[in-house]
């Protein structure tokens, strides 16, 4: 989530802030996972629902594919590009579009926006201002996938060219049942007319509707 822990600070990303220094970011995917898995072992952090805590066995993936390690291009966006991104609550959170990421997926031009959170939060948190934010939906949001979509996070390039990695994908906080969340919406431009089947996939929590 680079995460963005569980991305998504309170409002689905402030989470993100407080463990980024761990495992939200890395490129290693093992050391991602794992991180992973611990936090929502942890009641402290854990946006699982209390009665899929102790049941809990660790998520759920597709299987790693390096298809979907892929080499972009990174364009960044002069000035400030404001966003007010919409989330699980019906509120939206301000973004500010930093640049955009043009790749190749199975023979298909695609490009996600990339985006870097309120200055106001990162100024309280000023070790994980190079902490960017990539939400996007695929065709396999709602049925393996979450239907709200997925979240990866990134370091702000140091050059033109960036490697990403949909095996990192993973769910907002919001997946998981909880009622306290308020996860950010990946926007229409994030929207990929392909099916990533590579990451994090639905959490079967107790109670979930089909397709939830």
């Amino acid at each position: 989530m680079i995460r963005v822990g569980s991305v998504i600070f309170t409002f689905c990303l402030l989470t993100l802030v407080s463990h980024a220094q761990t495992f939200y970011g890395t490129t290693d995917l093992k050391t991602f996972r794992d991180g992973r898995d611990k936090e929502f072992g942890d009641k402290q952090q854990s946006p699982l629902k209390e009665e899929d805590f102790d049941s809990f066995k660790g998520l759920n993936y597709f299987p790693v594919d390096n298809r979907f390690r892929v080499t972009g291009k990174f364009m960044p966006i002069s000035g400030d590009e404001w966003l007010e991104m919409k989330t699980s609550t019906g509120k939206t959170k301000k973004f500010i579009k930093y640049g955009l990421l043009k790749f190749t997926l199975n023979d298909k031009p695609l490009t996600l926006a990339v985006y870097q959170m309120d200055p106001a939060v990162t100024a309280k948190f000023p070790d994980y201002a190079d902490l960017l934010f990539v939400p996007f939906k695929d065709r396999t949001s709602r049925t393996e996938t979450y239907q709200g979509g997925r979240y990866m996070d990134m370091h702000k390039p140091k050059g033109k060219t960036v490697i990403l990695d949909f095996n990192l994908a993973y769910n907002p906080n919001c997946a998981y049942g909880g009622t306290t969340w308020n996860c950010p919406i990946p926007p229409a431009e994030n929207v990929l007319d392909v099916a990533i089947t590579a990451g994090e996939k639905r959490y079967a929590y107790s109670g979930a509707a089909k397709g939830h």
